[in-house]
């Protein structure tokens, strides 16, 4: 009988250029203290749920809200370079007006053509093989097994359209909320959502917001 692997898949805590809009891509951003917050909102909902295993993009946004969640459970985090954010070439560290502005034509293209391949960066297709790639492969390594994953909004969404078989060149009409529990199934080759853009640990949180 073919064994089931649970995957928990979360979005980083909030960063500064989340704020500003700016495109982070491969390119480093801190979290803001909301982003803090968030993670260890998601790190007390998540005591009572016992992992094998965390991973963690090596994008440092990444890899301190999965510490958040894995020091208390006195795990290690495995880092894997697969699970970074695409890479936008030229586009990081612009905002959407900047990059109207700056690069237009690249903009139109990278719009309209999966396979168009930014400067120094990735073309859409070949995010989303990459993102496909590295969740079947963690979730063949970990048979049977509960695993979480702290990744970021654009391999997130790859995930939920491979599973879904929502096309990757189909505008997106989803959110991805920063540290949000999307939880996968994988078994026998086939993907499963199990539950997605859970955010009920960040209730206290929005309340807060509310009083300021």
């Amino acid at each position: 009988m073919m064994q089931t692997t649970q995957l928990y898949v979360i979005r980083h805590g909030e960063t500064f250029w989340n704020i500003a809009g700016r495109i982070q891509g491969t390119l480093e951003s801190g979290l803001t203290d909301i982003g803090i917050a968030q993670a260890n909102a998601l790190a007390t909902h998540l005591l009572k749920h016992p992992f094998q295993t965390i991973y963690s993009s090596d994008l440092s946004r990444a890899y301190q809200t999965a510490k958040y969640i894995a020091d208390p459970k006195g795990l290690e985090v495995v880092i894997d370079s697969g699970l970074q954010e695409r890479n936008f070439g030229i586009f990081q560290g612009l905002t959407w007006r900047e990059l109207e502005a700056k690069y237009p034509r690249e903009l139109q293209e990278y719009r309209n053509d999966p396979d168009f391949l930014i400067t120094e960066g990735e073309s859409t297709r070949q995010f989303y093989n990459r993102c496909a790639a590295i969740f079947n492969d963690i979730a063949l390594r970990h048979l049977g097994q509960k695993v979480l994953i702290v990744t970021h909004g654009g391999v997130v969404s790859n995930l939920l359209r491979y599973t879904l078989g929502i096309p990757f060149n189909v505008p997106r009409r989803f959110e991805v909320v920063n540290t949000s529990m999307n939880i996968f199934m994988y078994k026998e080759n086939h993907w499963m959502l199990e539950r997605w853009g859970d955010i009920q640990h960040l209730q206290h949180l929005q309340s807060l917001d509310d009083n300021i």
